[in-house]
């Protein structure tokens, strides 16, 4: 089992809330609310996509790259997979 499915509600429950607030971006542009209201939902889901992401990153390192019974080749393997994504991620 992967360690994200160990925390599956708690991730799930993290991503609903970031759809609501995508919807709610959607639902303040189709009624032509203000553009400061608008940036302000907008900012609060990159917070919250920031944290998905941090929350992430953080298991995927304790248990990929940290973990005591990982061997040097799976370690090298999983720190390859983060700069991956993190290369994507900063662009």
């Amino acid at each position: 089992m992967s360690h994200v499915h160990q925390h599956s509600k708690k991730l799930l429950g993290r991503v609903r809330r970031i759809a609501g607030q995508v919807a709610a971006i959607e639902r303040a542009i189709e009624a032509g609310a203000p553009c400061a209201e608008t940036l302000h939902l907008a900012a609060a889901v990159r917070g919250a996509v920031g944290g998905l992401m941090d929350e992430l990153v953080e298991e995927h390192l304790r248990e990929h790259v940290a973990a005591d019974a990982l061997t040097p080749e799976q370690r090298a393997a999983g720190a390859d997979e983060l700069a991956t994504v993190l290369r994507r991620h900063f662009r």
